[in-house]
Parts: C-alpha cells; sequence; structure tokens
C-alpha cells in the first residue's frame, strides 16, 4: 500500500523505521513544525522529521492538520492508509476522509484502557501488571475506533515509563507493520472497544510530578518512575526544586519527608517506610548521586523535604 505516516517524538522512530522496510511505499510523512528547544532555544526538527530525511521522504509540517494547503497535498499523494503514531495533534474529519483506509493509531495501552495522552505513564503510576499496545482506526473520539491488534508487555517492578516506552515502541513496530499487512490482504477487521474497562490517561502536567511524602512508598516509587523521564518528579529542599530519580523502598520508620543521611545512601520518610534516593538533580544542574548530593548541601538527619 502507499502510506503516509504521521509521527513525532523518538517513539515513532521505530515505527517509522520498520515500515519503510516492510513491502508498503512510504510516500511521505507528517510531524509536527519545528520548536525552540534547549538553552539557545534553537529550532529543532523532530526526530521523526530527522529520520524521514535521512531516508530521502518527503516531510509535511502544517502547523494544523486542517490546513487546506497540507490537506491539498495529502489528497494529491493519495495514499491508501494513514499510519499514525503520537504525532501530536487532533486530526479533523477533512483529513481523516482523504485515505481510502483510514487513518490506522498505533497506541501504547490495551485499548480501552487508558485512552489518552499518556498511557504509559498512567499504567506505572496506577500499578497495572501488564499493558501493551493497540492499532486502531482513528475516529471522532478521543482514542475509541475499533480495534485492529494488541501486543502484551509486562510491567516490571522497576521499570520507568522511560523504559517501558522504548520497549512498547519496537513491539508496537511490528504490530503496525502486521496491521498494515492485513489491511491490504484483507486479512484484519477491526473490531469494536469493549464498552467495559475504560480509563483515560490525561497528561501528566509537572504540578502532577511532585511528590507527596505524606503518601504511601509505594505510591512514592509509582509516581517517580511514571514521571520518569518526562516531565520530571521533584520536590523542595527549602525553597530550591529539586528533581529525582527512581527510588527503591527500605525497611524502616521516618516521618514523611525527613532525611536521614550517610556516607553512603539518603533516606526519605514516606507514610509508610521510607524510600532510598537514587539520583538528585538541583536546578541548572546534572543529576548526582543523592549521597553526593547530600554532602554537598551539608545535609543530614532531620533536615526535610517537601
Amino acid at each position: 500500500m502507499k502510506l503516509v505516516f504521521a509521527g513525532t517524538p523518538t517513539p515513532a522512530v521505530p515505527a517509522l523505521s520498520a515500515l519503510v522496510e516492510s513491502r508498503h511505499d512510504v510516500a511521505a510523512v507528517v510531524t509536527r513544525p519545528a520548536r525552540a528547544a534547549g538553552r539557545g532555544r534553537g529550532n529543532r526538527v523532530s526526530p521523526v522529521e530527522t529520520l524521514a530525511r535521512d531516508f530521502g521522504i518527503e516531510v509535511l509540517t502544517p502547523e494544523r492538520p486542517g490546513d487546506p494547503a497540507f490537506l491539498s497535498r495529502l489528497a494529491e499523494i493519495a495514499p491508501d492508509c494513514c499510519p499514525v503514531v503520537a504525532y501530536g495533534a487532533l486530526l479533523p474529519p477533512s483529513a481523516l476522509r482523504i485515505p481510502r483506509r483510514g487513518w490506522v493509531n498505533l497506541h501504547f495501552s490495551l485499548l480501552p484502557a487508558w485512552r489518552g495522552a499518556a498511557p504509559v505513564q498512567h499504567a506505572i503510576l496506577h500499578g497495572d501488571d501488564v499493558t501493551g499496545a493497540s492499532t486502531f482506526e482513528i475516529e471522532a473520539g478521543l482514542d475509541t475506533g475499533p480495534v485492529y491488534g494488541v501486543v502484551t508487555e509486562t510491567i516490571r517492578p522497576w521499570d520507568t515509563a522511560g523504559d517501558l516506552l522504548d520497549r512498547l515502541a519496537v513491539s508496537g513496530a511490528s504490530l503496525l507493520v502486521a496491521t498494515m499487512n492485513g489491511i491490504e490482504d484483507g486479512s484484519l477487521v477491526a473490531r469494536p472497544q469493549p464498552l467495559d474497562g475504560v480509563s483515560i490517561a490525561g497528561k501528566i502536567t509537572v504540578a502532577d510530578a511532585a511528590v507527596d511524602w505524606h503518601a504511601p512508598a509505594i505510591h512514592v516509587d509509582r509516581l517517580i518512575r511514571a514521571c520518569t523521564p518526562s516531565p520530571g518528579a521533584w520536590s523542595l529542599l527549602a525553597d530550591a526544586r529539586i528533581k529525582l530519580g527512581p527510588v527503591r523502598v527500605r525497611t524502616a520508620s521516618l516521618e514523611p519527608g525527613r532525611l536521614k543521611v550517610t556516607k553512603a545512601t539518603v533516606l526519605v520518610g514516606t507514610a509508610t517506610d521510607p524510600v532510598e534516593l537514587s539520583t538528585v538533580q538541583p536546578a541548572g544542574k546534572r543529576a548526582i548521586p543523592a549521597a553526593d548530593w547530600a554532602r554537598g548541601a551539608r545535609l543530614g538527619d532531620g533536615d526535610r523535604l517537601g
């Protein structure tokens, strides 16, 4: 089939690569326009655009996917199907009508669980044991379209959102290629999502990533892993914000937010057991081992976070 792929961030790169290497023809790529990024605030193109240009594929970067110039070019290309991975913009009906076999999204959850912007983060935050990826036909609703296929992935106790998303991006890429194959040869039929089991995975903001040390240790652990690497879990030391890497739950008695510092470890109290910090990143600085941070900040037993 002739395809136009839509995607933007790094997790979409394995899918684009797999489709290019498949029997299908990727005629063009749609991605979000270059944005200012980094301290220099220079414009940075998306990872998907970088790969597409390496392959010599035409790149379309509409400000909005409803822009008339974009819709006209898409109609000229006349794709059979448009696979999508984390494109980052809502597709209007005028765009959905163009490919004769529709737009097919690779979503990183087992639908109808965790519809929305942050499915991997919410799966970790809520303590799911298993998640996965689904391919489905895009329609007007939020991730509500009929499903073509799924793959499953075990969530390991130490997985961060970044770890889990890296694995799902690879297994999901294979699923997306298989879905394109099945649509082309007629062996796959999309089936409506169940009415039960719907959950919504809203975007996790910086405010959401603040650690509440009065919560149980298991919740603190899940929150920090769910927010790693983005937006990054954080707490306050006095009035200064610090970003926290994944933690380990330890057995001891320590008041919520209270620090216990040794030469090699830094513990922080929660509502239940304390957690051991791994890395700490003060504002504007690089992440360092927690013990080095505590030593440099001259912290000791009795100091507090939060």
